[in-house]
């Protein structure tokens, strides 16, 4: 669909069924959207371009709330530019996920008691992508469900054969240009995964391990070091002081013993250890420690390799085939045994990386991978922020960018797997090292000694090309010429690191200085209702198709959009995702109330002169709202553009001007014509305005309203401009009436269906053509000759006076109130003692005495509303 105007208007209909049924709507509706093709992007449309790829999911992964929360924003943004009459592609696809898929094939093979090796490389790959077949993009079913609003026709995944070229195309750029190496580096090793992982792939925490202190060297030539890891002690080749630390000046240049070896090794001074830490002497272990290999660099030293891929001890002697946890127990244990133990301490808590696949602790080890030279890619994605190009949002979120990409190390992109983009190197029989382009062949055949790296790329390497392989670069398409580069990267402020600057440093690089988006909108993460992070271990992650199941896929949305503020993150409990199917609901019942009363579309809105105040001030509100809710999207304010259509659609629309117009309706002619028009111009834009956060109930409820094909093409409300200010008060003093009369009610112990006798004095003000509607609103009878004015109620210029004899028990409802301002006299007399006594201020936290003023001011408040109840009442 590609123009707006295509609709084909049908006749309205008034015909609604009592109970929106979310189950029974959404499967159908969306399946019809996507038929009709209304998501469907055109390439060669003269339309304007809106674009916005998606962070692809894991091809492992299922939808969490996380997920669902990125997705409804996301689908807003486009929802409402396709209804401005942008070419608006929202394009999905998912993540190949190295480490986790290889892993979850592994233990499928497991169960039938294999391994990968025992299918060889070729056939494991083929396995690989059989289970994904099979098994993975379970979440693109439930983008349906929430109702994305994807261009399904443009579904990528990592390892197709489009984005594979595009891989190997940059791998060779890259390498060509001296950006991509392979080098002999410290790297984050997991022993589970048996693959390196990049540094932003490990997790700390704080782990109970111990810190022993052991003595090296003999004689009057010993120094003493601290290590949480002693089983790395076998890889030491040297032990470091700082050069200006007098206590160790006559070691520097020996050779001291080390410890259960028949080695010794040098003492070195380097300005990297610090004198007042510990002992101020370190061991240094260059194969297994990154600060320890740079101190080896400087000074030459051996670099002794003292673990396997599976972190088992290979050294020689009583240590080889133990684990490193084993090791360090039994290293410990005969380092004591000699008297080499200075001190120990258990537990030590300190900070430990593990995986964050499997949760393994890390262990440091020397290793030949493949790295990228990220210096000038790095600055080039600095400056694109810097000098504007990009806009990140909210903008204090600039500092987080640049600490990353300003000192952002070399780039560890191999991996040990096999399910993967394959490392287009080839190694040839006398050393030669040759890289592959996509459509170049290789130099020779493994027959001629010619073999492929076995290592494949990082899974973020090709997710970092995801905004300009997915349009089908290297190749120049229609689409990478009509939809790049894109206009917003939403995603979580999480993984600033992981991708956004990756694809920055890509999409500068590969397109030629032609930035990847135009604007990097951060959001924070979702939590539990108490502000806590999800966590399976916490017992509070949440499933959010239960909830759609319960509540409907619109409620969670507006949960998750109404919590969104940039940057931070978002609380949501189930509470109120119920508060937003209760919202659809009203909005339901609202269209149906009014679908039932003739509320229509139909014709052009009569002249204002013809309108009520009633009629005039919703509509000054009504565009006052479309010129808040646009603004907001622009700054990407979700959370206020919901919550500002939630409170004009259900306090302003629903709450007042329909109920004010009940009494209109009631009394029929040209006024009730009028006001018909002017509810379904109200509903009309309300719907659409409402439709990109909330799509499903807003496009049945349109479509039923206006006859048209749907909401989703429709055009978006423009601000009309008009303005009424003098209605806006006038109506806003009838509310201060009604409120104020409404109160008082409900503080006598009315019920609120219990009719009173009332006079109302409205002389002189401009609430005298709303009587009829503040008495049917208040539940107000006409006063008869009994009448006898029990309580006098002054509000806006009006005065409002009842008789409430023979409603109330006056004794017993006085008694009711000295018993209340009693209470409240006494908890203001506690709070006011408190606050002045000296001493207890001069000892209470500030927090204590924080909530001491808030409880005097709170019994000031009840005192004084108690009291004016009192003063109301009439006599006994």
């Amino acid at each position: 669909m590609t123009e707006n105007a295509q609709q084909q208007p049908t006749a309205p209909s008034t015909e609604l069924p009592t109970q929106y049924a979310p189950a029974d709507v959404e499967g159908p509706l969306y399946e019809r959207w996507v038929e009709r093709g209304y998501f469907a992007a055109d390439a060669k449309s003269d339309r304007p371009a809106y674009t916005i790829v998606i962070p692809p999911p894991n091809v492992t992964g299922s939808l969490h709330l996380g997920h669902a929360f990125q997705h409804t924003l996301m689908d807003a943004l486009t929802r409402r530019k396709r209804m401005q009459g942008f070419e608006s592609l929202w394009l999905p696809g998912m993540d190949h996920a190295g480490i986790a898929t290889q892993n979850k094939v592994e233990q499928q093979l497991a169960e039938e008691g294999k391994s990968r090796h025992d299918l060889g490389r070729e056939e494991f790959v083929e396995r690989v992508w059989q289970w994904k077949e099979e098994y993975g993009g379970k979440i693109l079913g439930q983008m349906r469900r929430l109702g994305d609003g994807v261009d399904w026709d443009r579904e990528r995944f990592t390892m197709d054969e489009g984005l594979s070229k595009a891989v190997q195309t940059i791998f060779k750029k890259l390498y060509d240009d001296e950006l991509i190496y392979r080098a002999e580096r410290i790297i984050n090793w997991c022993p589970r995964c048996l693959t390196a992982i990049s540094d932003i792939e490990v997790e700390y925490q704080e782990d109970d391990g111990e810190l022993v202190s052991i003595k090296y060297g003999e004689g009057d030539e010993t120094l003493v070091v601290a290590t949480t890891r002693a089983e790395t002690m076998l890889g030491d080749t040297a032990v470091a002081v700082h050069p200006d630390d007098e206590r160790y000046r006559h070691l520097v240049g020996k050779r001291i013993k080390l410890p259960l070896t028949d080695r010794t090794i040098p003492v070195v001074a380097d300005t990297h250890v610090d004198p007042e830490f510990g002992t101020g002497a370190v061991k240094v272990t260059p194969a297994h420690d990154p600060n320890d290999f740079a101190i080896g660099q400087r000074h030459g030293l051996e670099s002794i390799t003292v673990m396997d891929e599976r972190a088992v001890i290979t050294v020689h002697g009583p240590f080889e085939g133990l684990d490193r946890f084993e090791a360090r127990s039994a290293i410990v244990a005969a380092l004591r045994s000699q008297g080499r133990i200075v001190a120990e301490k258990r537990p030590y808590v300190h900070s430990v990386g593990h995986c964050s696949r499997c949760k393994t602790t890390i262990e440091p080890r020397l290793s030949m991978q493949w790295w990228v030279k990220v210096g000038p890619l790095a600055k080039a994605a600095g400056d694109a922020v810097r000098d504007g190009r990009v806009k990140i949002h909210p903008e204090d979120m600039s500092k987080r960018y640049f600490d990353w990409v300003d000192n952002m190390h070399d780039w560890c992109i191999s991996r040990q797997l096999w399910w993967g983009h394959r490392i287009p190197v080839w190694y040839g029989p006398e050393g030669q090292v040759v890289c592959v382009g996509p459509d170049e062949q290789p130099p020779g055949t493994e027959a001629e000694g010619w073999k492929q790296d076995t290592d494949v790329l990082d899974t973020w390497f090709s997710s970092g090309l995801w905004p300009f392989s997915t349009l089908g670069w290297p190749e120049q398409t229609a689409d990478l010429r009509k939809f790049y580069p894109t206009d917003v990267l939403l995603t979580g402020h999480d993984i600033i690191f992981f991708w956004v600057a990756r694809m920055m440093m890509f999409g500068l690089y590969a397109m030629d200085g032609e930035v990847p988006f135009r604007t990097i909108a951060l959001t924070g993460l979702v939590r539990d209702e108490r502000g806590k992070k999800m966590s399976k271990s916490f017992g509070n992650v949440v499933d959010p198709l239960d909830w759609m199941d319960k509540y409907g896929s619109d409620a969670v949305r507006f949960t998750l959009a109404r919590g969104a503020n940039p940057g931070t993150d978002v609380p949501i409990g189930e509470d109120w995702v119920q508060a937003s199917r209760n919202f659809a609901n009203k909005i339901w019942n609202a269209t149906r109330f009014a679908l039932m009363n003739g509320a229509t579309v139909e014709g052009p809105l009569p002249d204002p002169a013809e309108m009520s105040a009633t009629d005039r001030w919703i509509l000054s509100r009504l565009g006052e709202t479309v010129a808040e809710v646009d603004a907001f999207y622009d700054d990407f304010q979700f959370a206020k553009l919901s919550d500002s259509l939630f409170h004009f659609a259900w306090d302003e629309v629903f709450d007042w001007y329909v109920e004010l117009s009940k009494t209109t309706f009631q009394a029929g002619g040209r006024g009730a014509e009028v006001s018909r028009r002017v509810l379904g111009e109200v509903l009309d834009v309300t719907l659409k305005l409402l439709h990109p956060v909330v799509p499903f109930v807003t496009d049945t409820l349109w479509t039923t309203l206006t006859g048209g094909e749907s909401v989703v093409i429709a055009d978006w409300p423009a601000d009309s401009g008009f303005r009424d200010e003098a209605a806006e008060r006038e109506i806003e003093s009838l509310q201060s009436v009604i409120t104020e009369v409404r109160r008082f009610r409900a503080d006598q112990g009315l019920q609120p269906g219990q009719r009173v006798p009332a006079r109302l004095t409205l002389d002189g003000t401009a609430l005298a053509p709303h009587e009829a509607a503040i008495r049917q609103l208040l539940r107000l009878q006409p006063e008869g000759d009994a009448f006898a004015a029990t309580a006098t109620l002054p509000v806006a210029g009006a005065t409002v006076a009842l008789d409430l004899s023979g409603t109330i028990d006056v004794a017993a409802e006085r008694k009711r109130l000295a018993k209340d301002l009693a209470a409240a006299e006494k908890e203001k007399a506690q709070a006011t003692g408190k606050l002045g006594n000296e001493a207890f201020l001069g000892k209470a936290p500030d927090n204590v005495v924080e909530k001491i003023r808030t409880r005097l001011a709170k019994a000031e408040e009840d005192i004084a509303r108690i009291q004016a109840q009192l003063d109301r009442l009439p006599p006994a």
